[in-house]
């Protein structure tokens, strides 16, 4: 897939990796990049440096993502690739309260039910066009420290696959974006980006580069971090092994912290 001369909209546009990839497509020569995000004043930002459209968007409002996705459809033009990116982390095991569950999978998983109800019959109508999910390692793999996190990343990269499963043959492409740490407000809350960032910390730049390569080369799965597919390969081979290194890497990553005392 090529940007060029595409339509593209960015939920979570206002910062982080949804910043870095609404100014890729920008310089990659997209007709049009929409910055959504909650955050109203950082997506207008964004669409000033880039000189895109600002659209506030809260994902968890199925309403919300309806709207955005009418609005750019009738004031811009059809949606090429839609980047379904906003997330959030919540720290924590099963003791999570309710309603701190209800919200990550709210933003982590339902909000890309809502762009695929939304779109995918839009897109197939008029022959196609292009949907990535915004997942991550912790989907393939698990994230240590945050159960909520793992659970609805892995519901994420399962929507992705059913997706490109179900529609792929009627001319939608779908891709799921599944990096390790990548520099963010998230990440910013742990020092050194936490245990995701074992294999380092990549910049949003980056990432939005592999992006880019991944889009072209039309791969479903896009990697940022290559490790992950090794790790995945030794955790298909061996599930037992894989979790037992995994309480190794968690002993060592959580050795006195609040999480390990729980």
């Amino acid at each position: 897939m090529d940007i060029t001369g595409k339509i593209v909209v960015v939920t979570g546009g206002a910062s982080g990796i949804g910043q870095a990839l609404c100014r890729r497509f920008a310089a990659e020569g997209a007709k049009s990049v929409i910055a959504a995000d909650v955050d109203e004043e950082g997506a207008r930002a964004v669409a000033r440096e880039i000189r895109g459209v600002a659209a506030r968007c809260d994902v968890r409002d199925e309403q919300d993502v309806i709207d955005l996705i009418e609005r750019t459809e009738n004031e811009i033009g059809p949606i090429d690739l839609f980047c379904s990116n906003a997330g959030i982390i919540a720290i924590g095991g099963v003791e999570v309260p309710n309603d701190e569950w209800q919200k990550i999978w709210e933003i982590n998983v339902m909000a890309h039910v809502y762009v695929g109800r939304a779109l995918i019959p839009r897109m197939i109508e008029r022959g196609g066009g292009a949907l990535m999910i915004t997942a991550s390692a912790a989907g393939l793999l698990s994230q240590i420290g945050s159960a909520p996190y793992s659970v609805t990343k892995h519901a994420a990269v399962g929507l992705a696959e059913n997706i490109a499963i179900t529609y792929g043959g009627q001319g939608i492409q779908t891709f799921a974006l599944c990096p390790q740490a990548v520099r963010s407000n998230m990440t910013q809350q742990h020092e050194g980006g936490g245990v995701a960032a074992v294999d380092g910390l990549m910049e949003p730049e980056e990432l939005a580069d592999v992006v880019i390569q991944g889009l072209r080369e039309e791969t479903f799965l896009i990697l940022p971090h290559p490790e992950v597919k090794t790790y995945m390969q030794r955790k298909a081979a061996d599930y037992d092994r894989w979790i037992r290194g995994m309480q190794r890497l968690q002993s060592r990553f959580l050795e006195g912290s609040p999480l390990k005392q729980r």
